[in-house]
C-alpha cells in the first residue's frame, strides 16, 4: 500500500542506517537506560546494540533503571545510574527520563529516545547543534496531532466532539494539546478533555466524555498512557468510541487506528547513536533527529466491532491492515 514520507526540520539530510556492523568495542562499556514506565522499550536498544558487535556480560554491561510510572523517583534514579560511571546513559519515551538524566549529569554523554519538544523544553539547544553532553531523537512530533485529528474523520465522518485523553502536566502533553486545539478549531470540532494518570481515571474521564457528545478519540500518549493502553483501548471499544493513537501497540492491542513513526526504530536509532558516542564523537555535535516515515494502521477487526464500514479509498490510505 501507499506509504507516505514527511520531511524533519533538522538542518540537514538524516541517515538511518539499518545495515552493516560495528566493530565489537576494544573493552567493556557501559551503558546506562533510564525508563518512566515498563523496560520493554529497552530491548529493542539491546537488540541493536548486539548487532552492532557488542556481547552484553562481555563487551558490554547494561544497567537498567525503571520508575515503573513514579515521574517523582526518576531523579533519583538517574543519580543511582551516574553512580555506575557508565559510557553513555539513554533515556527512554518521554521529555522527563531526559530531563532526569540531564540534571544528574553535566559530563556523561545522554542519548534522549524519544522527546516531543527538546529545545522548549530545554534538553537541547538547537536541533543541529544541541550542545552539552546530550543528543537524541524527536519523535513525538505535536504536530501530528492535528493530522491524527484528521484521519479519523476520515475513517469515521460527521464526529463533531472528540474526546482528548491525556496526562495532565506532562511536558508533551503542554506542546500537543494547542496544537490539537488549533487542529480542531480549525475543522469545526470540538474537544473534551480528559485527563488520566492511572486506569480508573481512564474509565472516568472517558465515560464522561461519553456522555458529554464524543464521537472519537485522539490519545496524547506519554510513559504513563502507554503502560495503560490495554485499559485505554478496552474502555474505547467499551464506550464504542473510535480512536486513533500513535503507537502499533495501541493497535495491536485491539485499537482502531494509529499514525505515527515506528518506535522500534526509534530505540534502535538510540543504540546507534550511543555507538557513535562510544567510539568517540560528541554528543553536542550529533544533530537530534526525527523520523521521516509515519504509518497509518488500520486494525479491521475493532473496525467491524464498531460498526464501520470503511470504504475501500479511505481504507487504501492505511499502510498496513491488521485483521
Amino acid at each position: 500500500m501507499k506509504r507516505r514520507e514527511f520531511m524533519a526540520i533538522v538542518g540537514g539530510a538524516i541517515a538511518w542506517p539499518v545495515e552493516g556492523l560495528s566493530q565489537q568495542a576494544s573493552r567493556v562499556r557501559r551503558v546506562a537506560y533510564l525508563a518512566l514506565a515498563g523496560t520493554e522499550d529497552s530491548t529493542f536498544v539491546k537488540e541493536r546494540l548486539k548487532e552492532l558487535g557488542y556481547q552484553e556480560g562481555v563487551s558490554l554491561i547494561f544497567d537498567l533503571r525503571s520508575a515503573h510510572g513514579q515521574v517523582e523517583t526518576l531523579g533519583e534514579l538517574a543519580s543511582e545510574l551516574v553512580k555506575t560511571n557508565p559510557d553513555v546513559i539513554i533515556t527512554g519515551f518521554g521529555t522527563a527520563t531526559a530531563k532526569a538524566a540531564q540534571a544528574a549529569t553535566r559530563t556523561i554523554p545522554v542519548v534522549f529516545s524519544n522527546v516531543g519538544d527538546p529545545i522548549g523544553s530545554g534538553v537541547v539547544q538547537s536541533l543541529s547543534r544541541p550542545g552539552a553532553n546530550v543528543t537524541g531523537l524527536a519523535g513525538q512530533a505535536a504536530e501530528l496531532s492535528g493530522k491524527r485529528l484528521e484521519l479519523l474523520g476520515q475513517f469515521v465522518p460527521d464526529i463533531h466532539t472528540v474526546a482528548v485523553l491525556e496526562e495532565p502536566g506532562a511536558p508533551f502533553t503542554m506542546v500537543a494539546l494547542p496544537q490539537l486545539q488549533m487542529a480542531a478549531k480549525a475543522r469545526g470540532q470540538q474537544l473534551v478533555i480528559c485527563g488520566a494518570r492511572n486506569a480508573d481515571e481512564v474509565e472516568n474521564s472517558l465515560a464522561a466524555a461519553a456522555r458529554a457528545g464524543a464521537g472519537g478519540l485522539v490519545v496524547l500518549e506519554t510513559p504513563i498512557l502507554i503502560a495503560l493502553r490495554q485499559r485505554i483501548v478496552d474502555v474505547a471499544a467499551a464506550l464504542r468510541m473510535p480512536a486513533i493513537y500513535s503507537g502499533r501497540d495501541f493497535v495491536e492491542a485491539g485499537g482502531l487506528l494509529s499514525y505515527g513513526p515506528d518506535r522500534r526504530q526509534l530505540y534502535r536509532r538510540a543504540a546507534e547513536l550511543a555507538d557513535k558516542i562510544l567510539k568517540g564523537d560528541k554528543p553536542a555535535e550529533i544533530p537530534v533527529e526525527q523520523p521521516t516515515r509515519f504509518n497509518l494502521i488500520v486494525n479491521l477487526n475493532a473496525a467491524r466491532a464498531l460498526g464501520l464500514a470503511i470504504p475501500a479509498n479511505v481504507l487504501a490510505l492505511a499502510d498496513e491492515v491488521i485483521e
